[in-house]
């Protein structure tokens, strides 16, 4: 568990380098990141290498006990790369060049670009390949950040055409699976096959969402060969790639390439972007489950712990409102994804820099050198995990698997952002939806992609299963004959894998599992929102209703209590084989989501606290629990008096953390701090 920064030695004069490792180093930090961007640098002129100011860097940063973890710099071609082969550069829909002047703006599929990644990964690797200071690499950075996932210039014509041709027997066959008679669509030959650019009225969904799949396999490509590249240089190098949140990436198959996940933390950043409504609390520190819910993601998703590879230092520049963090935000986000299973954070980054495009985005120390608040926090937090690692049981230190699982998956997502229905519908928020009421329980979840074997969770939460086939229900039927408790929700089972709706009522495959049908269903504006009477009470739903018809013996738990809906079934539950699921044809409100998770939780036997505050989140991780305090106003916890407090105690101020070796069921929130 550990605290590192991301650092950019060639923004700033030579002799200021020593000065900065010292300080890295008398600041508790032990990892360095270094390189990415620097592509110009490395190579000023067309095969005129220049490693030797990184040279120094990395041997310093070894001479001070710290190790340096370098990236590769393809995610900024230079100039003169650029100008020798234009056509490396992505096109929008429309034929839009994205010219040079910012970053990310090359096309995955370019040949050129990808015969060009591999020489200069290769010259870095090669050169570094014995120098004990290194401890392993980042690929590229942040692949598909501001929207650069998909391109659509002649190259990736060519791919798509080879994909599919890769992807189904002949053309008939994808005029069968896209379903292409609608609108003259039918196609002769793959090479009639164009990416899908700008045009009248919206594009075929099914021919979307293939392009989705393609531009994603396109990136698990380009990230192969830096794989590769590293790794023949030197296998004893970890490789990773730092994600982004909420992303439209198949993170999933990039990280099967991988040593361990990482991705780039901003929370006062990413509440404004993936929530309508942001509280002041939100504003100075984020919500705890926005935040988790990524680090769940990136957790899960390789048996290594994850990092967080930039973590938010204080003010940012790219969202709508930079307001400066709470005193010891930085400080609890570090806490809060060590606590969620990361084992380093790295703050993006050493020093506000004096030019380019992120002058507005803070860094450890101010402008002028001077430490920052984020610097504080840093060198807070560094000495409580080095104090908290002594407290740790070494071989707990990684376990932070989940009772719970929640299925999240990329197809769903993509196919989803094609045909929303509603301008309120957004499958993350969905996703949210559930992960935030399983939290509030304090359960520990696992965010999982539907391939992961289910049978060891107590319970599984699969918000929205939109595409499903017989193979995905065949995989949750024998889970649930087998005892587990299966909750799905509204718009599952409604399409095919190819984005075409099943000739079956909703839920199409799932049927069986669910135990009802969907009559009708309706997208409803806040104007328009319903309530639901679910165990003898009332609870608000909104956005997407569901009118079910269930089977005889499948038993209706709640049901519409107004509208054209008003006594019909909203909630079912059917029993199969030693479990049973639950069926949710609606998008509860926090309350509502509350009691249909705390009813789960409770048929499982999994250990829950009540409900906490929105504000507050208790996180196992070994033998430790993290109490987190994302609020303004201070909060006191009850815990056993055998419980030892190593760091912190009962009185958590606002935005602040406690350690405790007490179970999170052991614990609870005092009345009168709620």
């Amino acid at each position: 568990m550990s605290i590192g920064v991301c650092y950019f030695p060639e923004h700033w004069p030579e002799e200021r380098l020593e000065a900065d490792i010292e300080q890295m180093a008398a600041a508790g930090l032990e990892y360095v990141r270094m390189g990415e961007f620097a592509w110009s640098k490395f190579e000023p002129e067309p095969g005129e290498y220049d490693f030797e100011w990184l040279d120094r860097a990395v041997s310093l940063v070894g001479d001070h006990g710290m190790q340096a973890v370098l990236c590769t710099p393809t995610a900024a071609p230079p100039k003169w790369l650029v100008d020798e082969y234009p056509d490396v550069r992505q096109e929008e829909p429309d034929g839009t060049v994205r010219d040079y002047g910012g970053r990310r703006h090359y096309c995955f599929n370019s040949p050129v670009y990808r015969r060009e990644s591999r020489r200069i990964v290769e010259k870095l690797a090669n050169h570094f390949a014995d120098h004990p200071a290194v401890a392993g690499w980042q690929t590229d950075n942040e692949y598909g950040c501001h929207g650069t996932l998909h391109c659509y210039c002649d190259d990736c014509a060519s791919a798509f055409r080879d994909w599919l041709r890769a992807t189904y027997d002949d053309v008939d066959d994808l005029n069968d699976c896209w379903g292409t008679g609608f609108w003259s669509q039918d196609l002769n030959s793959f090479a009639q096959v164009d990416p899908p650019r700008h045009t009248v009225a919206d594009h075929h969904p099914s021919r979307l969402l293939d392009y989705d799949r393609f531009t994603n396999d396109s990136v698990v490509a380009y990230n192969r060969l830096q794989v590769e590249a590293l790794r023949e240089a030197n296998d004893e190098w970890f490789v990773t790639h730092n994600f982004m949140s909420h992303d439209g990436l198949n993170a999933y198959d990039v990280a099967e390439d991988l040593d361990f996940a990482s991705w780039d933390s901003y929370p006062t950043g990413h509440v404004q972007a993936h929530h309508e409504s942001v509280s002041a609390d939100e504003f100075r520190a984020g919500n705890p489950d926005n935040l988790g819910i990524d680090h769940d993601i990136y957790r899960s998703m390789t048996d290594a712990p994850h990092w967080v590879m930039e973590q938010q230092p204080g003010d940012i520049n790219w969202p709508p409102y930079s307001p400066q963090p709470a005193d010891g935000a930085m400080r609890l986000w570090a806490h809060c994804a060590v606590a969620h299973g990361a084992d380093v954070v790295a703050y993006f980054r050493w020093r506000r820099c004096l030019m380019g495009q992120e002058q507005y985005h803070s860094g450890l120390l101010r402008q002028d050198g001077e430490p920052d608040a984020g610097y504080h926090d840093a060198v807070e937090a560094a000495a409580d995990l080095d104090r908290l690692a002594a407290a740790t049981d070494d071989d707990k230190a990684d376990a932070a698997t989940g009772d719970v699982a929640l299925i999240h998956d990329y197809d769903n997502l993509w196919a989803l952002d094609k045909e929303p229905n509603t301008p309120e519908f957004d499958y993350w928020q969905h996703l949210e939806t559930y992960y935030a009421a399983l939290r509030r329980r304090s359960v520990t979840v696992d965010v999982v992609s539907p391939t992961t074997p289910l049978a060891d969770y107590e319970a599984v939460v699969a918000p929205t299963l939109y595409l499903a086939d017989d193979e995905r229900a065949e995989t949750l039927e024998s889970y649930v004959d087998g005892g587990g408790e299966l909750l799905l929700t509204m718009r599952s089972g409604v399409k095919d894998s190819y984005n075409k709706l099943h000739d079956a009522p909703q839920p199409g495959p799932l049927r069986s599992l669910v135990g009802a049908t969907v009559d009708q269903h309706e997208s409803v504006p806040e104007s328009l929102a319903n309530t639901v009477e679910y165990a003898g009470r009332q609870f608000d739903s909104h956005v997407w209703n569901e009118w079910l018809v269930s089977d005889d013996d499948t038993d209706v738990l709640g049901r519409y209590d107004d509208g054209p809906a008003d006594g019909t079934a909203a909630v079912v539950r059917s029993e199969r084989g030693t479990g049973s699921t639950t069926y949710v044809g609606t998008w509860p409100k926090p309350a509502f989501a509350d009691a249909l998770v705390g009813d789960l939780l409770d048929r499982t036997g999994v250990e829950t606290t009540d409900p906490l505050p929105d504000h507050v989140r208790f996180t196992r991780r070994g033998d430790l629990t993290w109490v987190a305090n994302f609020g303004g106003e201070a909060l006191t916890v009850d815990a056993p008096a055998d419980a030892t407090w190593e760091l912190g105690g009962e009185t958590v101020g606002a935005y602040d953390v406690s350690v405790t070796d007490a179970a999170p069921s052991a614990l609870s929130i005092r009345e009168e701090s709620r």
